[in-house]
């Protein structure tokens, strides 16, 4: 990647941006690590909140960056990075994630952000300038991460309910009251692990594009613990229109039901991360919670509610694309 002549001042506003975006991912995404937990009454949400927080932050210490990688070098040509693509990138994602945040839409943070960098990039240099392994791989599991947490979670309710057939519901409830905190920690963990790494990765390239550090450094320690932080500071304000649609509106749950979709999903983050894919915690626990409801019987599911989150997933990476490539060109006209 070139170095840019980028000023001191310009470098130190555009992390402010992404740091910005990172509280708002966590922010906007709470609903995903503590809906479950919140409707099932296991925690109330201001101690709900701290918990998933807690965890957000804890997974500095469990993943590789290998997200990091794949949002920073992977998704657009590292050559026509500059100041404009990261603000306009930015600008666009945290545009979409206000907008669903104000409707209560479960929308993805990441696909936001893959969006925007795609938008910002073909505004600037057209369809060439976009690596087709990086995007085409976090496009795929916009189908792929709901669906593996839709099948985990289905899996993982149709085996307790089998273990548990002959126990008491009182019995059953109680214990998964407590099983719920381990699930709920777990999710939180992978919550952070995925989410946090994609603001790693837009300031990673933005030192990179800087000359600050070079193509082949590792990513500072500050830039990551900022990250981490942010994150968990914006889960702790929480996303409260969102945990509304996540926790009822899709299906009604108990506390086994919350523990099946908090631990399908987990695991299908856990996986995702380390395979180095920017997936969405928001389509996974949206799977997941499908999964469980589908479990139990069709009907239980609202499908007309889950049908709308899915528009918004469609939707996500177009119109945070589009609004970055406005947010690129009026960048480049008047900064």
């Amino acid at each position: 990647m070139a170095s840019l002549s980028i000023s001191f001042e310009m470098i130190v506003f555009l992390i402010a941006v992404a740091l910005i975006f990172d509280f708002m991912n966590g922010f906007h995404d709470a609903a995903n690590s503590i809906a479950t937990i919140v409707s099932t009454g296991v925690l109330k949400p201001q101690y709900a909140v701290i918990w998933a927080a807690f965890f957000n932050v804890v997974a500095i210490f469990i993943f590789q960056l290998t997200v990091a990688a794949t949002v920073g070098k992977g998704t657009i040509e590292p050559a026509v990075v500059d100041h404009y693509v990261i603000l306009g990138a930015l600008v666009g994602a945290i545009a979409w994630n206000i907008i669903t945040w104000y409707y209560g839409i479960p929308s993805s943070s990441s696909h936001a952000l893959i969006g925007g960098l795609i938008g910002a990039a073909v505004a600037k240099a057209g369809t060439g300038s976009l690596i087709a392994s990086g995007v085409t791989k976090t496009v795929l599991f916009i189908l792929v991460s709901p669906l593996l947490g839709f099948l985990l979670g289905s899996m993982m309710m149709v085996l307790v309910a089998w273990a548990m057939r002959r126990t008491a519901p009182r019995k059953v409830d109680r214990w998964f009251r407590r099983l719920q905190l381990l699930s709920a920690s777990f999710y939180s963990l992978g919550h952070g692990g995925n989410d946090a790494q994609k603001t790693i990765g837009i300031i990673w390239m933005l030192l990179i594009s800087a000359g600050t550090i070079g193509a082949k450094d590792p990513v500072p320690i500050w830039v990551i613990a900022c990250c981490y932080v942010a994150i968990g500071l914006g889960t702790m304000f929480g996303g409260w229109r969102i945990v509304k649609t996540m926790g009822q509106k899709i299906t009604k749950l108990k506390p086994v039901g919350g523990f099946c979709a908090e631990t399908g999903g987990a695991i299908t983050l856990f996986t995702a991360t380390a395979l180095g894919i920017p997936v969405s915690t928001t389509h996974t626990i949206t799977g997941a919670i499908v999964g469980v409801g589908a479990a139990n019987k069709l009907s239980a599911v609202r499908w007309g509610v889950a049908g709308g989150i899915v528009w918004a997933w469609i939707l996500t990476i177009p119109c945070s694309a589009f609004m970055s490539a406005v947010a690129w060109w009026l960048a480049k006209q008047y900064l």
